[in-house]
């Protein structure tokens, strides 16, 4: 029945199938689809060919791209040095030890695919279970059998099917990311600070801004932000095994996906398609996952709020700062296509929803201790600051300058005190206990 389908005489329009897969429906692209689907049926092993991803991200990325020209390569690279000495008067991390790369959108894609597909692999395997469970529970009772043996195969076509969407996703990603750090997580493999040249030109036109201005801003931002996950190394696993572990709560839908199975029309995908694309086969988020998800929003708001807070101070000479850090902002908070499709497939958004609240914590922070003790509290997850000293960084600054150790011991006097008249004693007056009074 499978390999009926496959071949194209199962009834269904090829065009339809890609359209309801969020592929491209040229011919190219629907010949390369059915061979990638056929190679996926005669693989023996049930894991999911990612490589099916990184062709078509990189693909589609290089379908719109231009190459790196020599004057922009230059004029950035001196941007970076520059980048890297304002940062060096602001944090307390020492410089990076890799000469930050400068990418095309093609090779963004192939330095992060990696990553992308370990972050949605839980929910690719997750639809593809579910799929052969629905199947085999609707079928009739002679075809279980074989559908239980053919699970396997339903599993690396639901499985290669994912990799070609997550592929489409990221190449759409690469028109929009600036750079390496740009989504909030470290992407690349080795750590390396990265700019898109040609992204960074696109976010400057219409800015009114000069260019320098702007490339330097960018190029702060991301020296920043691969200091920090250089600096703590815990964090980047941290970040992205909390993502992971979110992701693997993540369930189908099986009801949904029963109505349509049983009311679906070969002709038309347009259902199915709006399904997958609006997140409809997707569960509302558990308990579980509702507090990984608060845990996880706050750590991407103070990783966030600490770039933020950084870049500002060393950019401070840039007399248009403050305009390009606004618009940073407003585009991190209402997102692009290409980041809602990915929300859609991994089921979360990584833009952190308290930004500016976190920027400000940090900022309170460095007023009151200074630069060495702000970033002194990245040496462990325990020290970092919660999601109540972002709402009042008031008892984080007391506890970091000692003040409530004060408080905190005028406060035992008083109770004992208390106590102590509660039992009818009366309290001893400061000396008579053979003690100094204290100063």
């Amino acid at each position: 029945m499978l390999r009926e389908l496959l071949s194209g005489s199962g009834g269904i329009d090829p065009s339809r199938l890609a359209g309801a897969a969020g592929l491209p429906n040229d011919p190219a692209s629907i010949a390369a689809l059915f061979g990638q689907l056929q190679q996926a049926m005669n693989r023996g092993d049930e894991g999911i060919d990612w490589s099916l991803a990184l062709r078509q991200g990189e693909d589609r990325a290089a379908s719109e791209q231009r190459q790196i020209t020599p004057e922009e390569r230059a004029r950035l690279d001196q941007a970076l040095q520059v980048a890297a000495l304002w940062l060096d008067e602001v944090v307390d991390f020492g410089g990076l030890p890799d000469t930050p790369e400068l990418l095309t959108r093609r090779a963004w894609v192939a330095a992060t695919m990696p990553v992308w597909s370990q972050l949605a692999e839980p929910v690719a395997l997750s639809i593809s279970d579910s799929l052969t469970r629905v199947m085999s529970e609707q079928a009739p009772e002679e075809l279980k059998s074989m559908i239980q043996g053919a699970s396997r195969m339903m599993r690396g076509i639901g499985g290669a099917l994912f990799a070609m969407q997550l592929g489409q996703v990221v190449g759409q990603l690469a028109d929009e990311v600036v750079s390496g750090g740009d989504v909030g997580i470290p992407l690349q493999t080795d750590g390396r600070a990265a700019l898109i040249p040609q992204n960074v030109a696109e976010f400057g036109d219409g800015l009114d801004i000069p260019t320098d201005q702007v490339e330097l801003y960018l190029g702060v931002r991301e020296l920043a932000h691969a200091r920090l996950f250089r600096h703590a190394r815990w964090l980047r696993l941290h970040l992205i095994t909390a993502i992971t572990a979110f992701a693997r709560g993540i369930d189908i839908d099986t009801e949904r996906l029963e109505e349509l199975a049983e009311g679906f029309d070969p002709s038309n995908t347009d259902a199915l398609r709006d399904a997958v694309v609006n997140g409809a086969l997707i569960r509302p988020k558990s308990e579980a996952q509702e507090s990984a998800l608060a845990r996880l929003e706050t750590m991407l708001a103070l990783v966030e709020g600490w770039v933020d807070a950084v870049t500002a101070d060393a950019t401070g000479r840039l007399p248009k700062s403050d305009a390009i850090a606004e618009s940073i902002r407003r585009r991190r908070a209402s997102g692009g296509p290409a980041e809602s499709a990915f929300a859609t497939l991994v089921g979360l958004e990584l833009r952190p929803r308290r930004l500016r609240e976190a920027a400000a914590m940090w900022r309170a922070v460095t007023e009151a201790v200074g630069v060495e003790a702000r970033d002194a509290l990245w040496a462990h997850p325990d020290l970092l600051p919660t999601s109540a000293d972002i709402d009042d960084p008031s008892g984080l600054i007391a506890r970091l300058t000692g003040t409530d150790t004060a408080e905190s011991e005028a406060d035992d006097e008083f109770d004992q005190a208390l106590e102590q008249l509660l039992r009818g004693e009366t309290p001893a007056a400061p000396g008579e206990d053979g003690e100094e009074p204290k100063a």
